[in-house]
């Protein structure tokens, strides 16, 4: 059994949508740390210690229930009361918390002492208010002003810096006691007959610029609570997956649930959609580059998670050029913020469009949305948008006109690189020094190639071929520059981007790896960056590096710069599959799988060291690494579908296959696929090849359909239910 490893260690962490709770394993909050209670990207609750007559009390055991609810369970230490000394482990306390809109907290006490026990039992609770980008950074600054009332039982904190306005109203309800406050206290008097329990309840309602976060009174409805009710809707109509290998069924569906947790709400013309926020905590938000990427990753588990992605970015689509967001016209976002510094102009997050890669990324989901949905509401919605989103490429992304798209800030609080690699220190020469941009990066270059050629297939369904036939040649065009400047002849690589002077930046790195995914590789050089990614300094045995340890800029738990990402793996890995590499992609989905087989849930995190693995060993955590993050539990759904080759047309109601069953995975069943207005539930199965037709011995896995609703083609096999069950009854 592998040990299990922890990211953010001792931390504990809930969510609804954007509003999210992080506590340490005993459910206290330290100002000093990045914990609190968060609402639209401030800290409403920054202390929190619980205590019995002022002991502390100890911690036997805590736990998430679901990603919106958090069990701690205590006992007291031998502390002194009114009526002589309690000897320790006589109490028994339990919190509950549940943040669904605002926060609820339940405690209970019961007492296991032959005697009645009477104490005061006190919370400390303090609000900062602090932006959110401040608590990361650990370096708080405090501006407004802050009024603190008690009446009729509420304890009432608000915060003012001009037109922000931040507040917590804290109100105990169905109390065995009324509580008091005083010296920065809720106190209650508790009396407790042997044998007996006392209870109270504790309603956080957040106040954000007139928005009132209501919290639901978990302690009533348990079992029915919107979070609750949003989950199970989610897992319900999400496509499931069997195995007889049970860590594989583990991680996907943790991953299952933490796509559920990572949900924000999307409102288009009276109607309701989802999309993928990025990560908690710190990423609670409209992303653009991590949303797209989660939604494409996690298309064939839903693709419903893409339509509302879509929409919402088009709704922050920028209409015109402002250089302290980084914006031009048709850019799609990079992220949208709440906070203070924000709405005080501090920061440019109102949104900030400072990623090269969003807009691109963006028409890549619009067509492969579109092929696993079929719907031209959708695609009518998205064409201006989409002709915007081309526009800007031309004009904007190659803003020096040298057929390339590269990125430069043009604000003085915007982001150095814009590359998914977004660090200030993750793009290198091969000497390990900082490269200054403008920077062509060779992954966006694929992307524009992709973009442009499934935009064609877009205008082919509009019956606009002219436009689609100029794409398709603009593709083709860059094509061959790409090739030409790109390509490293004496490594058997590509160069990482093009710099300033528009020279080879020679760093070798992971991004070329995704350049397969975009299919801009030619063929014959596809084998040469196949087995440069897979040479030592790049391949650690858990996943392919970010960067090069032969590179002096090599940090194995550098952000950027040498440590594994899984969403880069599985793209990676899409692309390996694309060129038909089975046995590479199926080495870096061992990899990732096996690293999550050590964290703790098998939860994927954001990240962690490219430190290479050991017989003995185990992967090594990224200490400040979000967990649950969008693109990482989308790295399995994706690592899955590359595994079995899935690829939807759902417009001709087809879809493809090409599975490859590696010997870790020896079975596979995915229960309610849609493709379109279909369902379709198959079963995959590897076999000895000597037992195989000369047909299936190049996969070693044959399948089968056992259930469908609609029709659809499975691998160019025309069924349906009706003849499937024929079929069936004819064998």
């Amino acid at each position: 059994m592998p040990v299990r490893v922890s990211v953010n260690s001792g931390q504990i962490t809930i969510n609804d949508c954007s509003n999210f709770l992080v506590t340490a394993s005993d459910g206290s909050i330290d100002e000093c740390l990045a914990q609190g209670f968060f609402v639209e990207d401030t800290r409403l609750i920054s202390y929190y210690e619980i205590s019995l007559n002022r002991y502390p009390l100890q911690l036997l055991t805590s736990s998430i229930l679901t990603y919106h609810s958090a069990l701690y369970q205590f006992t007291n230490s031998e502390f002194i009361t009114v009526n002589g000394t309690l000897p320790a482990k006589r109490l028994m306390v339990s919190i509950r918390r549940d943040v669904v809109g605002g926060m609820h907290e339940d405690i209970d006490i019961t007492n296991h002492y032959h005697e009645p026990v009477e104490f005061q039992l006190m919370l400390a609770i303090r609000s900062d208010f602090a932006d959110i980008f401040e608590v990361k950074a650990k370096h708080i600054l405090t501006r407004g002003e802050t009024e603190t009332t008690w009446q009729n039982n509420t304890l009432t904190t608000q915060y003012r810096n001009g037109s922000f306005l931040r507040g917590l109203v804290t109100q105990a309800v169905d109390s065995s006691s009324q509580p008091r406050y005083a010296n920065g206290r809720l106190i209650f008097d508790v009396v407790i007959a042997s044998g007996k329990s006392w209870h109270t309840c504790l309603n956080f309602i957040a106040l954000a610029d007139g928005k009132v976060f209501t919290p639901q009174q978990t302690c009533v409805q348990s079992q029915n609570t919107e979070a609750g009710k949003v989950r199970n809707e989610f897992l319900s109509d999400a496509t499931q997956l069997q195995s007889s290998n049970a860590e594989i069924m583990g991680y996907y569906q943790q991953a299952l649930i933490d796509m559920a947790a990572l949900r924000i709400q999307v409102e288009d013309n009276g109607e309701s959609f989802w999309m993928p926020a990025a990560g908690i905590p710190w990423f609670m938000a409209v992303f653009g580059r991590d949303s797209v990427t989660a939604s494409l990753q996690t298309i064939a588990v839903s693709y419903k998670f893409a339509h509302g992605t879509l929409l919402r970015l088009t709704q922050l689509q920028a209409t015109e050029v402002d250089d302290w967001r980084d914006a031009q016209p048709g850019k799609m976002p990079h992220e949208l913020r709440r906070d203070e510094l924000t709405q005080m102009h501090q920061l440019p997050y109102t949104p900030y469009y400072g990623s090269v890669d969003s807009t691109i990324l963006w028409i890549i989901a619009l067509a492969e949305t579109y092929s696993w949905n079929a719907d031209l509401t959708m695609l009518e919605e998205c064409r201006v948008p989409l002709e915007k989103a081309l526009a800007w490429i031309d004009k904007y992304g190659d803003f020096d006109g040298d057929g390339f798209v590269e990125y430069l800030t043009r604000s003085s609080k915007g982001l150095r690189n814009q590359g998914w690699k977004d660090s200030g220190d993750s793009i290198v020469y091969p000497d390990g020094s900082l490269v200054e941009p403008p920077i062509a990066l060779c992954e966006v270059q694929g992307y524009v190639y992709d973009a442009w050629l499934r935009a064609a297939d877009i205008y082919e369904v509009w019956q606009e071929h002219e436009r689609a036939q100029e794409l398709r040649q603009k593709a083709q065009d860059l094509y061959q520059r790409f090739n030409d400047h790109f390509w490293m002849e004496d490594e058997g690589f590509y160069c990482l981007g093009l710099d300033n002077h528009k020279k080879q930046i020679k760093s070798i790195t992971s991004n070329p790896g995704q350049l397969l995914w975009s299919g801009i590789v030619p063929k014959q050089r596809a084998q040469r960056l196949v087995e440069r990614l897979f040479q030592n300094d790049m391949w650690c045995g858990w996943g392919i590096r970010t960067l090069s340890a032969q590179n002096p800029a090599y940090n194995p738990i550098g952000y950027h710069v040498g440590s594994v990402w899984p969403h880069d793996n599985s793209i990676i890995a899409a692309g390996l599959k694309r060129y038909g590499y089975h046995e590479e992609a199926n080495r870096i989905a061992e990899g990732i799988f096996s690293a999550a087989s050590y964290f703790e849930a098998g939860r994927m995190p954001e990240l962690f060291a490219g430190i290479e693995r050991q017989v003995d060993g185990f992967p090594v955590p990224y200490t400040d690494a979000n967990i649950p993050q969008a693109w990482a539990a989308g790295s399995i759904f994706f690592l899955i579908r590359t595994i079995l080759g899935l690829k939807a047309n759902a417009s001709q109601q087809n879809l493809k296959m090409q599975p490859y069953l590696p010997e870790w995975l020896p079975d596979l069943k995915l229960i309610n696929l849609d493709v379109g207005n279909a369902t379709v539930s198959l079963h995959f199965r590897r076999v000895d090849s000597s037992s195989m037709d000369s047909h299936n011995a190049a996969t070693q896995t044959i399948w089968e359909i056992f259930e469908m609703k609609g029709l659809l083609q499975v691998d160019g096999i025309p069924t349906d239910v009706k003849q499937l069950r024929a079929e069936r009854k004819g064998k």
